[in-house]
């Protein structure tokens, strides 16, 4: 039996790009065998990005659509984690607005978990480079590298790319991890992460076809050091038991 499904795509100021995006997905799902979503979480855009969402999914035939917006830029952490809470698939997949990783790599994430392989299944650029079409400038990528050696060392996360904004969860195994998180801005990859790894849940990192795409919003030289500080602030908030209800909801579901 094949699973619902959702699609949940957070977006910042995203008005320039997003109904070609938005286009892509509704094709794909209105050949889903199952059930399915889709679901856009405005973080606070001061473009048209809301409206532009608006539009597009209007206009989606056969598809169940909703946008969620706001006022205030919350971060990407707290748009992905409304919008999966939100879901109504029994697997939720969120992903980039610019579809670095092309929608039509949706199955290699949702099929483990469907299978029941795994419970949360996210995209790799690490795994296998040769998939990587358009590189990031080489400053950014080497960057990248750095950061997920550092991710490893504090968490003692066995993977490769944790930043990738290409995940699947099974929301019944997953659902407590993502309402006990608590890392807004983009280290709340790493906490996902680190908290279901913790809860014992299974977790597979899989290589997945990618390009960068122009317009990130993500700034080399500050975000950096503002991710290497969240990754401290989930090592301490473990420390202190912050996770522990959610560890232990996971783990009476198992």
């Amino acid at each position: 039996m094949t699973l619902s499904l959702s699609i949940v795509v957070p977006a910042y100021n995203e008005g320039a790009r997003l109904a070609k995006s938005l286009r892509n997905i509704v094709s794909y799902l209105k050949d889903y065998p199952a059930d399915s979503e889709l679901i856009v979480v405005d973080d606070g855009s001061a473009d048209n990005t809301a409206n532009t969402a608006r539009q597009e999914l209007n206009a989606s035939q056969n598809v169940r659509t909703s946008v969620i917006s706001y006022k205030s830029n919350l971060g990407k952490g707290r748009a992905v984690r409304l919008g999966l809470l939100a879901s109504r698939g029994d697997i939720a997949l969120f992903t980039d607005a610019d579809l670095s990783t092309p929608i039509t790599e949706t199955p290699k994430l949702v099929d483990p978990i469907a299978r029941n392989e795994c419970d949360l299944a996210f995209g790799s650029r690490a795994l296998d480079r040769s998939l990587i079409g358009v590189h990031q400038p080489w400053r950014r990528e080497q960057g990248g590298r750095v950061f997920n050696l550092a991710v490893r060392v504090a968490t003692g996360l066995p993977f490769w790319d944790t930043q990738c904004g290409f995940k699947a969860f099974s929301m019944k195994a997953c659902r407590p991890i993502i309402e006990g998180a608590t890392i807004d801005r983009f280290g709340f990859d790493v906490e996902l992460l680190y908290v279901a790894h913790r809860a014992g849940l299974r977790l597979k990192e899989i290589p997945v076809r990618w390009d960068h795409a122009e317009g990130s919003k993500i700034s080399f030289a500050s975000d950096s050091v503002k991710m290497l500080s969240e990754v401290g602030r989930i090592r301490q908030q473990a420390r202190r038991g912050v996770y522990d209800r959610a560890i232990s909801e996971v783990r009476a579901l198992q």
